[in-house]
């Protein structure tokens, strides 16, 4: 008898029943008082029934916001290509994000796991374990897991962070789902209508996930598998005249205001960050190590002819005239590839330094004196305007990613 009602009541509580049905059954559940264990039963069940609409309406983990007045800008942060200025405004930015997405619950969305590779590049910088036990807790909230979405590359963003925390752990049984996801996607046959990485910010999310295992495995299908979906996209999407990449098929023939050619400045970032983590991972015999080698210098290339006075680059390469506010993530890729192109000696510090020292400090005149990060394009796939406050943490893990390769061109200065 108390089972029976136990469960009928329990049933109509559940939250998976419709707004008015769930509000029926609450006040009928406050109305049925009858004796003792009955009485009971139903006081408990309320409880059950108002934690478990609590918990529905929790909301989603947010990426970032636009506000309007985002308050003042910081005024304490310098430019000068000195370790401890770089490490000041890194952290600056790192525990304004830690402390924003620490009030939410966890993720593992690919802009969250950018955001995690950005905190782990901060840790190993500043030597604060904060950050990397923040992207510990996220990955064993998961049990160490990561999404399968309809994006399957998006999914391995956070892959490239949990890989790092495994360089000083060294447990197998922390990779072992990422790895069995990589091998769930080699196990799918090709699509002649459509690569693996159709987007070009795809070359961030999945390969230097694959280059990394094979680095840590032995096992080079995993590389192999890069090499081959690499070249796919690259087929379909780099210009070998303009040296940047189309987004996806839908924009390699359309124009910006000025008749060019539309190339998005974070879609270029995410495919120049991508390819300094594939190169840094990628076995030194690799047969296509000098053509990635040499897709990066042309890129690179490109882009520093085409930085704004500001140093920074705006939403739309090529027609800047249209986009008037600086896009930082974007910014913040070109920063982070180019000042690891300089360590590792594949580009010429006399010609990159200056493009890398200006663009650093043209990202510093929008952090504000909170730690907030702004003028970042918010999710999307092209060019669009934003407000100078804008600040999405898949940014703000481009940002730090450049801080800890600027903070690296600080120390050994090769120039």
């Amino acid at each position: 008898m108390g089972a029976s009602l136990l469960y009928v009541v329990k049933r109509r509580c559940s939250p998976t029943a419709p707004q008015h049905r769930e509000m029926t059954m609450y006040r009928t559940c406050k109305s049925v008082m009858v004796a003792g264990f009955v009485a009971v039963v139903l006081m408990g069940l309320n409880t059950v029934c108002l934690s478990q609409q609590a918990a529905k309406a929790e909301p989603e983990p947010s990426p970032g916001d636009q506000p309007i007045d985002p308050g003042p800008l910081a005024t304490d942060l310098s430019p000068a290509l000195h370790s401890h200025q770089i490490r000041a405004a890194m952290r600056r930015v790192a525990d304004w994000e830690l402390q924003r997405v620490q009030a939410q619950a966890p993720s593992r969305a690919w802009d969250f796991g950018t955001l995690d590779i950005g905190f782990m590049a901060a840790s190993h910088t500043l030597g604060e374990a904060r950050y990397s036990q923040y992207v510990r807790s996220v990955a064993e909230h998961f049990n160490w897991k990561l999404e399968r979405t309809g994006y399957p590359a998006n999914d391995f963003a956070i892959a490239q962070a949990i890989l790092d925390l495994n360089r000083s752990s060294h447990n197998e049984e922390e990779i072992a789902p990422l790895r069995r996801q990589f091998d769930d996607a080699m196990a799918l046959p090709d699509d002649p209508a459509q690569p693996a990485w159709w987007w070009c910010d795809a070359l961030f999310m999945q390969p230097a996930a694959g280059t990394e295992l094979t680095a840590i495995t032995g096992d080079p299908t995993y590389v192999q598998y890069v090499n081959r979906q690499w070249d796919k996209t690259e087929k379909l999407l780099y210009d070998g005249k303009k040296h940047l990449f189309s987004r996806d098929v839908n924009y390699l023939d359309k124009k910006e205001k000025n008749g060019e050619k539309v190339f998005w400045s974070r879609g270029n970032g995410w495919v120049m960050g991508g390819l300094v983590r594939v190169l840094a991972t990628i076995p030194s015999d690799d047969p296509l190590r000098p053509h990635y080698v040499q897709m990066f210098r042309q890129m690179a290339a490109e882009v520093a002819s085409i930085q704004s006075s500001d140093g920074l680059w705006r939403p739309g390469l090529l027609d800047a005239q249209s986009y008037p506010q600086p896009e930082v993530s974007g910014s913040a890729f070109f920063t982070y590839a180019l000042a690891w192109g300089i360590n590792h000696r594949m580009l010429d510090a006399k010609i990159y330094l200056p493009v890398v020292e200006k663009a650093w400090g043209g990202m510093l005149t929008h952090i504000y004196q909170d730690g907030r990060l702004g003028s970042i394009q918010p999710i999307g796939e092209a060019p669009a305007g934003y407000k100078p406050g804008s600040s999405y943490n898949f940014g703000i893990g481009a940002f730090l990613l450049a801080g800890s390769e600027m903070d690296v061109l600080s120390q050994h200065k090769h120039w």
